[in-house]
């Protein structure tokens, strides 16, 4: 990513509230087709950062600048960004065409133009033969496909999401991500991405920025925050995690399937027995009691068959981060 054009800067940025929330002294390099993502729990600041670079959001200090041009000073309409909500935030009255082609009538876009355009970007979201149909005769998932191709036909430098598939269920999100993800990478847009979700974030992104309190924790690509979180909240944060004490004091992070289970006396520094076996498709999630700590392991099922509830066991580590 270092070799390639910064699309969106933020430099020294705050932002405060009353209450204490906000962020400071952000600083954040967002390359040209980038897909990065802003993760952490309600209340870091996640939003605040991506309002701020909409416009929604006045900041305090700093600067934010798109293509090495400061957009601080610019209304959310004169910046080259372009915001998918939670929420759709259709327009109920409108039908389909009219709300897409809503943002390119207010640019002066001509009448063909915006036909061919709108049209295009129907079939790239998979919603043609909408047109007509107004917002309320949509699904939750149609209405959010519409409300992202109406932001990519502004072309906006940069794509802000916030949080837009956490209405839907499960099944729907699963979707929706990966038709945004195809649609990112046809396209080679810059987007910035809001979730809670870790399973998505890590699904989707080329980097994640996981937050805490207003502050950056960590900064990476998915395998890398993965494998190698830089601290024991971002461990915590990402993926199921063992968090096993060691005699000395030291904490032992490690990952259910980067564990090695065997039956006991066969080698292995830690030793239990198993308190339950659950089958969860293609592999099992093993519970050991070990002392006073329980321990979870993933295994695959040819193992896991092999294993009974109260079996003695002993363990070893794979791999591990040590706090």
């Amino acid at each position: 990513m270092s070799q390639r054009t910064v699309k969106l800067e933020i430099r020294n940025m705050s932002k405060q509230f009353k209450n204490g929330d906000g962020v400071r002294d952000v600083n954040l390099a967002v390359y040209e087709g980038e897909f990065l993502t802003m993760l952490g729990p309600s209340g870091c600041g996640k939003t605040t950062i991506l309002r701020a670079i909409g416009g929604f959001a006045e900041v305090d200090q700093g600067d934010i600048l798109i293509d090495e041009r400061s957009v601080s000073q610019l209304p959310p309409e004169k910046r080259p960004t372009a915001m998918v909500f939670q929420s759709y935030n259709l327009w109920s009255h409108m039908t389909i065409f009219d709300n897409l082609a809503f943002g390119l009538h207010i640019r002066k876009v001509p009448k063909k133009e915006i036909q061919r355009r709108t049209q295009e970007m129907l079939e790239l979201v998979k919603m043609s033969g909408v047109e007509k149909k107004y917002p309320a005769q949509l699904s939750g998932g149609q209405q959010q496909r519409i409300a992202i191709a109406r932001a990519l036909l502004l072309q906006p430098s940069v794509l802000l999401l916030d949080e837009p598939f956490s209405a839907l269920d499960a099944k729907i999100r699963s979707q929706m991500r990966a038709e945004l993800k195809k649609i990112q990478e046809d396209l080679n847009i810059t987007v910035v991405f809001v979730t809670h979700d870790q399973e998505e974030a890590m699904a989707i992104s080329h980097r994640i920025v996981v937050m805490n309190k207003g502050v950056f924790e960590q900064i990476g690509t998915p395998t890398e925050i993965y494998d190698k979180p830089a601290s024991q909240y971002v461990a915590s944060f990402i993926g199921d995690m063992n968090f096993i004490k060691e005699p000395d004091g030291k904490i032992l992070a490690v990952r259910p399937e980067a564990i090695t289970l065997s039956k006991a006396g066969e080698g292995g520094k830690w030793s239990g027995y198993i308190r339950t076996i659950m089958v969860l498709g293609h592999y099992a999630e093993i519970v050991v009691q070990a002392g006073e700590q329980t321990i979870k392991i993933f295994q695959p099922r040819h193992i896991s068959d092999t294993f009974s509830q109260n079996d003695p066991v002993s363990l070893s580590f794979d791999k591990y981060q040590v706090y």
